[in-house]
């Protein structure tokens, strides 16, 4: 069986208040453009399942242009793929917080051949193509009691898990690099088991990595996270799955390039300097900066300093770019003892672990304070490369 798995659409994101000459802003369209070649590019691939693993929608109350659009484009899906099923759950963006709001997702059940699970977790059953999808959403996750037991159905052919949440475990802690988007419940890799499945289809991080050789996560089809920086080198797009085989391919999409340059310090430099080192390191990207979004980093400016580079320069280059973004950040600040002598302030980060590794009273015996101080580091290093 030949299985497509997309997550983390992210329909109706919004940002950089620029809007396409329709009135829409530029990376909602953007966005949609991605789902648009994602469904062109399913279509021809024929799988006999598609699989959507979550955050549909970007909010919770999406755009009118965001909900007519992926309307459209599921019927598209569906009625190009007659007999095709197509399941799909709810993720952390698609869930509101009260039950009684209401999930924008039902409104797909509409569409002759969808499948659409958006609370608890549920079995579902496809006679066509011999397979049961157990599908677990954010909410059927984000539960004090944790996720219900996760156990294939031993009358189909094929068993699939969907889940959309954080995989946690050795493995994991070795591959997702970072934490694309917050909110999303935990699930350790030892209750999923991937080897009693035939795929496991996960959402949430945005950056296509394989857990196990069947277990996947797809990724998103455009840069859509909290941090868009740490996904600026890897490719969006989707994942095909073959139980057959067991292989699976990546299919990239083609998106709106993202820039992360590389960090500059002022630090023993005069202005000349810096000015001409961050002219040179704008200059040479590639193909140019129109139309990307770009970020360069530029750390230890004195306030004078930044006062004396070339805003000019900088303001052209944000009308010709998407969004150009000079994060000028200031010196380490220092402080010195009566006696004169200098004493180097801790930074956030030794605060954190200091606070961590000696006050902090754990609340329970399942929690590892060298894990905890991991942690704290990471978020915090994380906060400082937005």
């Amino acid at each position: 069986m030949k299985i497509v798995h997309l997550a983390d659409l992210h329909l109706g994101y919004r940002a950089y208040h620029r809007v396409t000459p329709r009135g829409v802003n530029v990376r909602e369209a953007d966005v949609a453009d991605a789902f648009r070649r994602a469904v062109e590019r399913t279509v021809e691939l024929r799988p006999d399942l598609v699989l959507v693993a979550g955050d549909v929608f970007h909010t919770v109350r999406p755009s009118n242009t965001a909900i007519a659009g992926a309307f459209r484009q599921f019927s598209t899906l569906t009625e190009s793929l007659p007999g095709v099923p197509v399941v799909m759950i709810a993720g952390n963006h698609d869930s509101p917080r009260s039950s009684d709001t209401g999930n924008i997702l039902t409104l797909f059940r509409e569409i002759p051949g969808m499948t659409v699970v958006t609370d608890e977790a549920a079995p579902v059953h496809l006679p066509e193509v011999e397979a049961t999808v157990l599908c677990l959403p954010h909410n059927s996750l984000a539960t004090e009691e944790g996720p219900t037991a996760m156990e294939p159905d031993p009358r189909a052919r094929h068993n699939l898990l969907m889940l959309h949440g954080t995989v946690g475990g050795s493995v994991a802690e070795q591959k997702l690099r970072y934490v694309t988007e917050y909110g999303g419940a935990t699930v350790l890799d030892t209750a999923i088991g991937p080897e009693r499945w035939d795929y496991v289809a996960l959402g949430h991080y945005h950056i296509a990595t394989d857990l196990a050789p069947n277990m996947w996560y797809a990724g998103g089809i455009e840069r859509t996270s909290t941090n868009v920086w740490m996904e600026a080198d890897s490719e969006k797009g989707f994942i095909e799955y073959d139980t057959e085989t067991r292989r699976a391919r990546f299919h990239p999409l083609e998106t709106r390039r993202v820039v992360d340059l590389p960090r500059i310090s002022a630090r023993g430099r005069s202005t000349a300097d810096v000015d001409e080192a961050i002219r040179e390191a704008v200059e040479g990207i590639a193909g140019g900066i129109a139309g990307k979004v770009v970020r360069l980093v530029v750390t230890d400016v004195p306030r004078p300093m930044l006062r004396e580079l070339n805003h000019r320069r900088v303001r052209d280059w944000k009308a010709e770019a998407l969004h150009f973004h000079l994060d000028a950040r200031p010196p380490e600040v220092r402080r010195t003892m009566a006696s004169g002598a200098p004493i180097r302030r801790q930074t956030i980060r030794e605060q954190v672990e200091s606070y961590l590794e000696r006050h902090w009273e754990l609340t329970s015996d399942t929690l590892e304070r060298k894990r905890l101080v991991e942690l704290g580091s990471h978020y915090v290093q994380r906060a400082d490369e937005v």
